[in-house]
């Protein structure tokens, strides 16, 4: 558990971010390695494993060492035309145990000058996983959108009566535009199936990144978004589990 370094960042960070987007290059990056080293990374590494912590009372199989959830700052320009070698943000992803090589449910930050972002659920799912939760929302989606509105549903911040903590909203979609083949074109859960992304997110402005108060405020909304992450976990687990019993019958009936 890291413990030496305080979970926000500097002004000197924020500088960082705002020069690298605009000297977007290794001979830059490299002179400033290590404002990169001190003031970007090893906070955000505190910063990672601090909610990571707190993941023990509501998102238990999200648990990983810091390093494994931060994401790299280096680009992969393999198959990309913008050669552009870094990033311009900090970021982090926790994955559920066993899905670290898939897609599945998970939590995502991001910090950068101009703000702050956060989400929570399935981006992105391999083939197999999209149909599952397909499926799952042909059946769910009253109780799936139940949840969302329970989500998008306006706070007011703890800290004034008045003051509205920032909405969440649902993720970028990404939806079809026709029906996905196998469901009809009239179904009621019609804007669900079409969709290749599930979840919410939730922007904050930038300035928070400088406070120490800034993981309270994420984990405050990765709590409320844990059980809509559970969900489409279980979705996924279930169409795994239900895909997988007759072949674990026939290799039971092979040693009878």
């Amino acid at each position: 558990m890291l413990t030496c370094m305080p979970s926000h960042f500097s002004p000197a960070a924020m500088t960082f971010l705002r020069g690298l987007a605009r000297n977007n290059d290794r001979n830059w990056f490299n002179d400033r390695k290590r404002i990169y080293e001190t003031e970007l990374k090893a906070p955000m590494l505190a910063l990672v494993d601090e909610i990571t912590q707190s993941m023990a009372d509501y998102a238990p199989e999200h648990m990983r060492p810091a390093h494994k959830s931060m994401m790299r700052i280096y680009r992969d320009i393999r198959f990309s035309p913008d050669k552009r070698p870094y990033k311009t943000h900090l970021s982090a992803w926790w994955s559920r145990r066993g899905m670290e090589k898939t897609s599945g449910g998970g939590f995502y930050l991001q910090i950068g000058p101009k703000d702050c972002f956060l989400a929570a659920g399935v981006y992105m799912p391999e083939r197999d996983q999209l149909l599952a939760l397909r499926r799952w929302m042909a059946e769910n989606h009253r109780d799936y959108n139940a949840q969302l509105a329970r989500l998008l549903k306006p706070r007011t911040s703890k800290s004034s009566r008045k003051a509205r903590a920032p909405a969440m909203q649902p993720i970028d979609p990404d939806a079809l535009s026709r029906m996905p083949k196998g469901f009809p074109a009239d179904h009621p859960a019609g804007d669900l199936l079409r969709a290749k992304n599930w979840g919410v997110r939730c922007s904050l402005p930038a300035s928070i990144a400088l406070e120490p108060a800034l993981a309270r405020e994420f984990i405050a909304r990765f709590r409320l978004m844990a059980p809509l992450v559970d969900t489409l976990n279980e979705a996924i687990l279930s169409a795994e589990k239900a895909s997988s019993e007759p072949l674990r019958r026939v290799r039971a009936n092979a040693f009878l």
